[in-house]
C-alpha cells in the first residue's frame, strides 16, 4: 500500500470517527435530561402527598444563626389546608398574588410590570407569584441567579400540573419564612399572637403577609407605619380574593 493510500485511510477514519462521538455525546446528553425529568417529576409527586420535612432556606438559616453565636432554631409545625383560616388565605393572595387563582405558576403583567420598574431605576422588585416562590422553597436554593430562575420556572409548572392551586397554597402558607427561626404560619401565630393559624383575624393575618418580604426586620407584633398601612390595604382587598 502506497504513502497516499494510507494517508486516504486514515482521512477515512477521522472523518468517521467525528460524528460517531457526536453521537455518543448526544445519547449521553439525551439520557441526562431524561434521568433529570424523571427524577423531579417523581420527586414533585412525592411531595404532593406527602409534607416537605425541611427546605434548604431552613437549614441555612440554622448555620447562619449559629455562626451569629445563636442556637440552631427551626420551629415549624405543618397545618393542613382545611385547618388555616380563610383570612390567611385570601391575606396570602391580596399580599403576595392578587392574580394567583388565574395564571398557570408564571403572572406576565406583573414579571413585566417588575421589569419596568427596576428598568426605570426603582427599588428592585421581583414579579414572583405563590406559586414560584412555593417551588423555589421548597425544591430550590435562597440565592438568586439565572441559572435557580430557570430551575424555579420548570419547578413552578410542575406543581401547577401536579399539585393544583390548594396543595400550592397549603405547602406555600407552611413552608415561608415568618420570623427568625419561624417557619410557616402556625408557628407565627402562636409566637406573635398566641393562637392557632385556625383563629387568626383579618388584621392579624394581613400583619402576618405584609412582614413577609422580610420577616427578621418586621413584626407583625411590632409593626411599622409601612407595614401598617400594608396590612391596611391588604385587609381592603381580601374580600376579591378567591381561595382554592
Amino acid at each position: 500500500m502506497t504513502i497516499k493510500r494510507k494517508l486516504k485511510k486514515k482521512t477515512r477514519r477521522k472523518i468517521q470517527f467525528i460524528p460517531a462521538i457526536r453521537n455518543v455525546y448526544l445519547r449521553w446528553t439525551l439520557r441526562i435530561i431524561l434521568y433529570f425529568v424523571a427524577i423531579t417529576v417523581g420527586w414533585v409527586i412525592v411531595l404532593r402527598f406527602i409534607n416537605p420535612p425541611i427546605t434548604w432556606l431552613m437549614i441555612q438559616r440554622g448555620f447562619e444563626r449559629q455562626s451569629d453565636g445563636k442556637a440552631w432554631k427551626i420551629t415549624k409545625k405543618w397545618v393542613r389546608y382545611e385547618d388555616l383560616s380563610d383570612n390567611l388565605k385570601r391575606a396570602a393572595i391580596a399580599g403576595e398574588d392578587a392574580r394567583f387563582m388565574e395564571h398557570w405558576g408564571l403572572d406576565r403583567a406583573a414579571i413585566a410590570n417588575a421589569y419596568q420598574r427596576n428598568k426605570d431605576g426603582g427599588r428592585l422588585r421581583g414579579g414572583s407569584t405563590i406559586s414560584q416562590q412555593t417551588a423555589k422553597n421548597v425544591f430550590l436554593w435562597p440565592r438568586r441567579s439565572w441559572i435557580r430562575k430557570g430551575f424555579e420556572t420548570y419547578f413552578t409548572l410542575l406543581i401547577e400540573f401536579f399539585w393544583g392551586k390548594k396543595r400550592i397554597l397549603e405547602v406555600y402558607l407552611n413552608v415561608i419564612e415568618t420570623g427568625d427561626g419561624l417557619y410557616g404560619a402556625e408557628a407565627a401565630a402562636q409566637h406573635y399572637h398566641g393562637k392557632s393559624a385556625q383563629s387568626l383575624t383579618k388584621r392579624q393575618a394581613a400583619l402576618l403577609i405584609a412582614v413577609l418580604p422580610n420577616p427578621r426586620r418586621w413584626s407583625p407584633a411590632k409593626p411599622t407605619a409601612f407595614i401598617n398601612r400594608k396590612a391596611n390595604t391588604i385587609v381592603r382587598y381580601m374580600e376579591y380574593s378567591k381561595i382554592p
